[in-house]
């Protein structure tokens, strides 16, 4: 028995390295071609300057054309039954579908950025008005809490649509 599991590992493992080997010589010009000839640094990227107050965000609204619409408002925290007694920040969020495919809400599609720019993800069941999982057909919206953790002042509330997509930002007033 140990000898048919082992070989069964071996040959996953074996597939494995072929799919990767395979993988890096059919990858043409990708970055990691391009990471290949440059030899990696001992420091750190530079990232972009971050504003250093809430009225030097970005003023990014959607435009017209936009499939999704974003509003947000500052909001109390309200505690739900499976609060664990920390620090929470909520913002009340409105997302109304402007295009013609269907859209799912859920609360793990929005992240909270604070005025220093740091990002919060939303952290599930600690508000008790918290967004519904939905699906929004064209021209309907939904209103509920997204909450962050720990105190701070959210500048704006970003929405994307799954693991992938473009995210669309609504500046918290």
């Amino acid at each position: 028995m140990a000898i048919v599991l082992g070989s069964v590992v071996g040959l996953i493992v074996l597939l494995g390295m072929i799919g990767l080997a395979i993988g890096d010589d059919t990858a043409g010009s990708s970055s990691a071609d391009k990471s290949k000839s440059n030899p990696p640094s001992s420091a750190p990227p530079k990232a972009a300057p971050k504003p250093e107050r809430a009225s030097e965000q970005p003023k990014e609204e959607p435009a017209d054309d936009a499939p999704v619409n974003i509003t947000a408002t500052k909001a109390e925290f309200t505690p739900s039954i499976l609060h664990d007694g920390g620090a929470y920040t909520s913002v009340e969020v409105t997302i109304t579908n402007r295009g013609d495919e269907v859209i799912s809400t859920n609360p793990l599609y929005f992240t909270i950025t604070d005025s220093t720019g740091a990002k919060h993800t939303a952290e599930l069941g600690m508000d008790k008005n918290q967004m519904d999982l939905l699906k929004l057909a064209k021209g309907e919206k939904a209103t509920g809490i997204i909450t962050g953790k720990g105190k701070f002042t959210a500048a704006y509330v970003t929405f994307t649509e799954g693991l992938f997509g473009e995210g669309v930002r609504g500046n918290v007033k």
